[in-house]
């Protein structure tokens, strides 16, 4: 579970997201920070232990930073009003599929895959579901990942239009060959965020996941 001390922090900032209000809380952020540390590090350990790949893995290389990047966006409120952390290995630069939590009071959630790989890995992913569409299938319609995530996330911003190019129209796994990005996304309540099964719900949603980050990660090793 997370501290009430954290969610707080975040629902504040959201009110004042500016740099002299962040720095006369930088103590309670700094607090929230190694909150949320402590506690994707107790979620690496205990999932390290059926996913190998991410033994030795540290919280730190995880975390994204809670500074924006504002220089190319319109919006330039300087922080994040979020914590995520993406899970796998190597850390959060890492070019492989894995995990991801994000807290944010309201637009908690906690899934992961692998989002708008550059063209190279794109192309392999791709090749890896026609190749075997069958063992794509089984993955995401088996009953522990429905339970848990339902369907791919199938958004406009991760899928094309038409099937792209080296694949024929009547392809068919045509609809997956669209995807930009393979994600699978489930949310999480703002009362679940302090509670005892905080834990429990994200080491199941990782486990679901799992079967679809090695499917992915298969190929990007071929």
């Amino acid at each position: 579970m997370l501290q009430a001390s954290t969610i707080k922090f975040l629902k504040d900032l959201k009110k004042n997201n500016n740099k002299p209000w962040f720095d006369g809380h930088r103590k309670s952020y700094e607090e929230a920070k190694s909150d949320f540390e402590k506690f994707i590090q107790s979620i690496i350990d205990r999932h390290s232990k059926k996913d190998s790949s991410l033994k030795e893995l540290r919280a730190k290389a995880c975390v994204f930073r809670i500074n924006r990047d504002i220089r190319f966006s319109k919006d330039k409120t300087p922080y994040k009003t979020n914590m995520g952390a993406s899970i796998n290995r190597g850390g959060k630069k890492s070019i492989y599929a894995g995990y991801y939590f994000h807290v944010e009071p309201g637009e908690s959630f906690v899934g992961g895959g692998i989002w708008i790989p550059m063209a190279p890995e794109l192309k392999k992913v791709r090749q890896e579901i026609d190749y075997n569409l069958a063992d794509f299938r089984k993955i995401i319609g088996s009953k522990k990942f429905k339970k848990v995530y339902g369907n791919l996330y199938t958004g406009e911003d991760v899928s094309l239009r038409k099937v792209p190019q080296g694949f024929e129209k009547d392809n068919p796994s045509a609809d997956f060959l669209k995807l930009k990005s393979f994600l699978a996304m489930k949310k999480i309540k703002d009362a679940d965020l302090q509670g005892q099964t905080l834990d429990l719900q994200v080491l199941e949603a990782f486990d679901a996941l799992q079967p679809l980050v090695e499917f992915i990660n298969k190929s990007l090793e071929d």
